[in-house]
Parts: structure tokens; sequence; C-alpha cells
């Protein structure tokens, strides 16, 4: 194989012009073989093969400046940056991550995985080059999903400003995560129609120079149209159009489903491990909303373009069309939103995930608590045990959402718990909420309905004495563990599960200071900021020893969750340990 030679850069370099056909065959056989074994994101990533490549062949990477917005979709740019090996040998499959990646290269600028960023560090970057006098191109590229980011929007009005050379390469594929929505989209599509000729084009109205290459996947024509914009002297939008899964049968039909698939069948596209739906979160969350909408026409779903969080898949939306929005890549409007509807008495229901959230929170601080908006955040993936690489972590929840005022964040450990949480969220009147949406499946033979209505309660899971261990997030079945191995050894401790992570029971807490020593706190998010410390600043006023287990504040990569825990401290052995200690006999 061709790409078995290519150790580097300058390997790539090497390759004569009409062998890149051949080549690109090659890479996306390895990006399909890897994808469909270990999970992947599929159709971003097919569908820029011929673009990455002609962006390396013409431009000299790492002099010139390749930024890739999401980066979701930079395999190809790896394999051709020294970092096939992470593609070609199964056993090296987690040694090349799934973003841009400063520790792998020199050709990752920036570690990137959140969204419509790109423009705004190729501008920084072309200021400072200009500064120092310094000649080099800055090549931003970004996709069409990402142009509805506010800070893709600002950029894209600042970088008239520049006077100098930028190249922001719009890769329009038509598509999102799932289709696109609002003005911008319909002017793409009347660029595309027209192959950039419509007279009202989004671009020029920003001052800034325009091309369109109608010919997306042909790397000959590519390599063309990019040589002609080379070193050009003042900022330029190139619009580019292409397909999404290209190359793939199932990923080009089935766009959404292939934009990150977990293992699949290479043959008939199907997932190898299929979700049983009725344990899936996503699709318990849309029972419960499409009951309420079906009865109530108030109740609206709402994604900032990851619609699959609360179960609306394209049928579905079609379905519920007037009592669904997907907004885009837009999550400060998306609370403000949410924010609007509630004025109006409607019932707005959020997805999003933990990671997204940080986007934006002057909007729930201001738009959303400032002003008691009465509709619902359901906060996904916000764990240790959801997705740990360093740009998509969930675990800064809790210090980000729980020292806002106003907010009710509740914390759900089981699927009863959740339901019954959606349904006090359904009847509220009076509070901006949010739910800490459980990571797994998980039902109670012993559950007892809690009244949500006596607002930052405790629940008292198991009574004992002399030490309480307060169990928040994922970890309460873990600490359920710990609790009843004690009792085998003769430990009888209390098992305390708050139900509200934005204040203290300051009742309960007090009361069971009176009979008990030592007070230890498990959170599966970071310890600044977060539930522990709000329970040890209580305390100490009573002379309690209290010991906090959580997080580092740090941004983890790619390590297993359990990993993390058991460095921490949070682990069924020490735990153990540490109750033994502090369990007075």
């Amino acid at each position: 194989m061709i790409v078995e030679s290519i150790k580097s850069i300058n390997d790539f370099k090497k390759i004569k012009k009409e062998d890149l056909p051949v080549l690109i065959d090659e890479i996306r056989t390895l990006i399909l073989n890897k994808a469909s074994k270990v999970g992947g994101h599929v159709g971003p990533n097919l569908g820029d093969i011929e673009l990455t490549v002609a962006l390396h062949y013409v431009f000299n990477s790492p002099k010139d400046k390749l930024i890739f917005d999401v980066s979701h979709q930079t395999y190809c740019h790896k394999i051709l940056t020294g970092r096939s090996y992470g593609f070609i040998e199964e056993n090296n499959y987690n040694k090349v991550t799934g973003f841009s990646n400063r520790k792998e290269s020199e050709h990752d600028l920036f570690d990137l995985g959140h969204t419509s960023t790109s423009i705004s560090l190729g501008l920084g970057l072309a200021k400072g080059r200009d500064l120092n006098n310094e000649l080099y191109n800055v090549v931003s590229i970004i996709g069409d999903g990402s142009l509805t980011g506010g800070e893709a929007l600002e950029a894209l009005n600042n970088a008239y400003n520049l006077k100098s050379n930028i190249i922001i390469i719009v890769n329009d594929n038509n598509m999102s995560i799932s289709e696109n929505h609002g003005g911008l989209y319909e002017n793409l599509r009347l660029l595309r129609e027209t192959k950039g000729c419509y007279k009202n084009n989004y671009f020029k109205t920003l001052e800034l120079d325009y091309a369109y290459l109608e010919e997306g996947n042909d790397v000959y024509k590519l390599i063309d149209f990019l040589n002609k914009y080379k070193d050009i002297d003042h900022p330029i939008v190139l619009h580019i159009k292409t397909t999404k899964g290209y190359g793939y049968k199932f990923a080009s039909e089935k766009k959404e489903n292939f934009h990150y698939s977990q293992p699949f069948d290479l043959k008939t596209g199907e997932l190898l491990n299929k979700v049983d739906e009725n344990k899936s979160i996503s699709e318990i969350t849309f029972k419960f909303l499409s009951n309420k909408m079906f009865k109530d026409k108030n109740v609206i779903g709402i994604t900032a373009a990851t619609p699959y969080l609360l179960g609306f898949n394209k049928e579905r939306r079609e379905r519920f069309k007037e009592q669904f929005v997907d907004v885009g890549i837009c999550e400060q409007h998306s609370i403000g939103f949410l924010s609007g509807l509630s004025k109006a008495k409607a019932k707005g229901y959020l997805g999003i995930y933990a990671s997204f959230i940080q986007r934006a929170y002057d909007q729930v601080s201001q738009d959303f608590c400032l002003n008691d908006g009465k509709g619902t955040i359901l906060i996904f993936g916000a764990s240790i045990f959801s997705k740990n690489n360093m740009t998509h972590l969930g675990i800064f929840d809790i210090s980000l959402l729980s020292n806002i005022p106003n907010l009710l964040y509740l914390d759900p450990t089981n699927i009863d718990e959740y339901l019954d949480m959606l349904e006090f969220s359904y009847q509220n009147d009076k509070y901006p909420i949010a739910i800490r949406v459980p990571i797994n499946y998980i039902k109670r033979n012993d559950y007892s309905k809690i009244d949500y209505s006596l607002i930052n309660k405790n629940y008292i899971y198991n009574k004992g004495e002399k030490v309480a261990l307060i169990s928040v997030g994922n970890l309460f079945e873990f600490a359920i563990e710990v609790c009843n191995e004690l009792k085998n050894k003769n430990y009888n401790i209390t098992l305390v599960k708050p139900i509200f992570l934005n204040s203290i029971d300051e009742d309960t807490l007090y009361n069971l200071s009176k009979t008990h020593d030592t007070f230890i706190t498990i959170e599966d998010s970071i310890l600044d900021g977060g539930y522990g410390q709000k329970v040890a600043s209580y305390l100490s006023q009573f002379g309690k020893k209290v010991i906090n287990f959580g997080l580092n504040k740090e941004f983890i990569d790619g390590s297993d969750a359990e990993y993390i825990l058991k460095k921490a401290g949070i682990e069924k052995d020490t735990l153990i340990d540490v109750i033994k200690q502090n369990y007075k006999k």
C-alpha cells in the first residue's frame, strides 16, 4: 500500500500526483476498517479525504497553518502527517486520538473538539504572523454546520478587518449532525444551486472575497482550486461542496446515523452491538416528552444540533414538527429561546451535553435563571463515565451549574427518579430547572417515591451511625455496594443521597452531626467548587471531620473511568479502609 510508506508529511510530498486517487482509496479503506471495529466519526472523515489530501498537497504544514474546526474530521490529516500506524494496526488504534491533539504532532496546532472555533483561531494566528513580519498561509477549515455557532459568526464579521492572508474554507456537505436549519442554510443552498453565483451572497455581505467549487470530492480540481488562492494577500472564503460519507454507500445514505457510529458491520452498515431501546436514556426521555406533547401543545423539545439526545430521529421530528425545534449549533441561543418560551407559558425541554453547556454559561445565568425561566435543561453525559477525552469531559457541570442563583439542579441516580424528576419539572411553575441525566439504565427494586416539592432535601437510604457517606451522581450504586459490604463486617454507616445539587440540606446535615463524627463525600465530578466542598464548609462550624473524594481539576484525555476513579481514591477497598479507620467502635 502507498499509505504504508507515509511516515511523515515529507513522505506524502514525494507521492506522484497520478497516484493520489489510489492513496485516497487506501485511506478511505483504513478509516472504514478502524471505525467499523472501534467506532468513530465516519461521515465527516469520509467526506473530506480528497479535500485534506489536496490541502496537504498544496500547502506546506507545519509552516502553513491548517486549523480544522471541531477536528473530528482529521483522520486523513493524521494519516498524512505520520500517524498512519494508528489506522493500519489494530493494536495501535487507541494510540491516535479522534481529535486534533498537540501532543501527537506539530501539525496539530490546537487541542480541538468544540465547534465554530477555527476562524477565530486563524484570525489570531494571522494577526500574530503579521505583527512578527512572517510569511505563511493561515487556512481555517469549517463545516457548514458549524457556521451558525456564535464564535464563527463573530469571527466572520471580524475577518474583514485583517487585510492580509487568511483562507476560510467552508466545507459544505449540507449537513450538521442532522439536517441544517435556518436562513444561513437557505443562502448556502441557493449558492450551491447557482454554483456560487447567487446575488445575495452571505459572505460577500460581510465584504469578504469569495470563490466556489462544485466538485469538492475531486482531488485534482481541488488542487487546482487551492493553488489559485494560495498566498492570497487578503481574507477569502472558499466555498467547497462535498458529500458527507462519500465513498461508502451506507454512510452517504444514512448521514445522520453515520456522523458518529459505534462499531458496525462493513457489509451491511448495521451496528454490531445494538442497544436495547427500552434501556436507552434517550428513548425513555422521548417517551416521556412525546406523551406530554400529545396531551399538551405547549410542550416543546429543543436541541442545539443533537436531536438524538432527546430520542428525536428524523421520523419523530417530522411527526412533532411544531413541538420540536433544532436551533443548530447555537447553545447560547438555545438557552435564550428556552427562557423566552417560558415567558409565553410554553414548557421547553432542552437536551444538551454537559461539555457543551459550558458554551452558554452566561445565558444560563442571565437569560434563564436571573429571569426565573420555567424551562428544563437536561444535562447528558455529566460524569466521568461519559466520554473521557479532554474536549468532551462532563466532569465540570456541578461546579458550573450548582453555583448559579435560582437554579434547581436535580440529581437522579436511577430511571425511576429520573422520570419522577421529569414529571416534577413538568408540574413546576416556580423554578429554572436542570436535571443531571443518569449515565446508565438502573432500576431499583427498593425504590420509594421522593417528594421533590421539599426543595433541597436529602434522601437517607440507610440510617446508621458514626460515619455518613454522601454519594453524588452516578456513584450511588457503588456507594450501596460499599455500604452493604461494611454491614456484613458489622459497620453500619449512614448512606445519604442528595436530591438537589444547587445547595446542601442543612437540616439533615445538622441532625446527623449530632450522632456522626465523620462525613465522607464522593462525586463523579471535580472536587473544586463541587458538592463535597459545600458539605465540608457547612460542617466545619460543628468541628466535624469531612473527607471529600472527587476528581482533580484537570483535562483528562483518553483514560478509563475506573482507572481515573481509582486514582482519585474512589475505589471499594480504599473507601472501606477509610471508613473503618474513622468508625470508632
